[in-house]
């Protein structure tokens, strides 16, 4: 599948996939409002068993084929001090269990 891809010049690391370049018919209102104006970074034949960086080829082509867009979110962000406490906590068992 033939796609347009655009990023978000608002909301850093969001892109819009829709099947027509410059066509943005099905994508609604009040997203492309939030999105700010598309800024066109590839077009790309997207195949099922293609590499993408932060979400699989099929769920792009059904979501575009069904909605006629695919919106790809920035991953959530990284909670270090729990992954430190995690990280502590496991250390500590650890250190109790060699005594």
């Amino acid at each position: 599948m033939l796609c347009a891809v655009y990023k978000s010049i608002r909301k850093s690391q969001t892109y819009l996939f829709i099947a027509k370049r410059d066509d943005f018919e099905p994508v609604p209102d009040a997203l492309l409002t939030q999105f700010g104006p598309p800024q066109l970074v590839s077009l790309l034949n997207i195949k099922p068993d293609s590499k993408l960086a932060a979400t699989d080829a099929n769920t792009v082509i059904e979501a575009i084929q069904k909605n006629g867009f695919y919106l790809q979110l920035p991953p959530p962000p990284v909670d270090y001090l729990e992954e430190h406490k995690a990280w502590r906590k496991k250390q500590l068992e650890v250190f109790n269990e060699t005594d």
